[in-house]
């Protein structure tokens, strides 16, 4: 009875690199590696211009200070996995470490995808209705849409953990990524996922769904906006603000709702295209985002050559 018990509930998960490609594990984790420090220090730079210069205390960066801060979380989630298998081959995870990783995971992306949203909102005040720019976005209102963020992103989350962590495990422990994800563990369960499965679609709905489709009808209105404006000049320069935030949103969005069909399409897809679009979805972004936003927005641009000249 307690073989079958045990066998029943595996005490760790086995997380994967890249398959087919160990023999280049040394030259990938020093790729990765370097997207790492690219990652931390570009966000944690955008986090500690805006901090220390006053004139960039605007709504905008406010807003872009939180998405640094996001990726800056994000890349801490999933460094220790994904460094530990391409360093050290060490592919073993507890349920319970699996379990917040993948807590963390979501929320953060989902707190991301929240702040993207917000950020659609700052371009759609500041080009649709820039003479209540200053009235609606005050820094108290800002915080307080950047806790309901935090709080929606983490309480949606909350039960999954408890939910995969009352399911007998009886599959192959094996994962297909570096890191852990809901719908990973959920596959290698062998009691009854209904559950699981319905409230992961919710979530994903009700967050990354909605919040896509706003950005979508936010960019429709300023489009609108930009497009009456008599002055070639004067649409290009309204229309140049929002290069940025589409950048991130593109970079967001796009390898994750690659991520997602491709977990749902089961067996069809190739594996390998699995893991890759992994880590498209885990690093690019985080280490993106910085390097757009200092070469497209002038004022960071500005700040970061100062600081480097010195």
């Amino acid at each position: 009875f307690m073989l079958n018990d045990t066998q029943m509930k595996p005490t760790v998960f086995l997380l994967t690199g890249i398959p087919g490609q160990e023999a280049a594990n040394l030259w990938i984790s020093i790729l990765f590696f370097t997207m790492y420090v690219i990652s931390m220090m570009g966000n944690s730079v955008i986090l500690f211009i805006i901090k220390t210069d006053l004139s960039l205390h605007e709504p905008m960066y406010v807003f872009l200070s939180m998405l640094a801060l996001t990726d800056l979380c994000l890349s801490i989630a999933t460094m220790p996995t994904i460094l530990g298998i391409f360093w050290f081959g060490s592919r073993e995870i507890s349920i319970n470490a699996c379990l917040v990783q993948l807590f963390f995971i979501h929320s953060l992306s989902f707190i991301e995808s929240s702040v993207l949203l917000s950020m659609a909102f700052d371009r759609y005040v500041a080009i649709c209705n820039p003479l209540r720019y200053a009235s609606l976005l005050t820094t108290p209102r800002i915080v307080r849409m950047g806790l309901v963020f935090t709080i929606r992103g983490m309480a949606l989350i909350f039960p999954l953990p408890f939910l995969l962590k009352r399911f007998q495990y009886c599959r192959d422990n094996v994962l297909s990524h570096s890191y852990c994800l809901h719908q990973e563990v959920m596959k290698l369960a062998c009691s009854d996922i209904t559950v699981n499965s319905i409230y992961g679609l919710f979530v994903i709905i009700s967050t990354v769904g909605l919040d896509s489709l706003l950005i979508l009808l936010s960019y429709m209105m300023i489009l609108r906006t930009v497009l009456s404006i008599a002055s070639r000049e004067e649409r290009f320069k309204a229309l140049n603000t929002c290069v940025s935030h589409v950048c991130a949103v593109l970079l967001f969005y796009t390898p994750m709702i690659g991520l997602s069909v491709i977990h749902r399409s089961g067996g069809s897809s190739s594996l390998l295209l699995q893991v890759l679009m992994g880590y498209v979805y885990m690093l690019v972004p985080p280490l993106m985002n910085p390097i757009v936003y200092s070469m497209k927005t002038k004022q960071i641009r500005a700040r970061i050559t100062r600081v480097l000249s010195r």
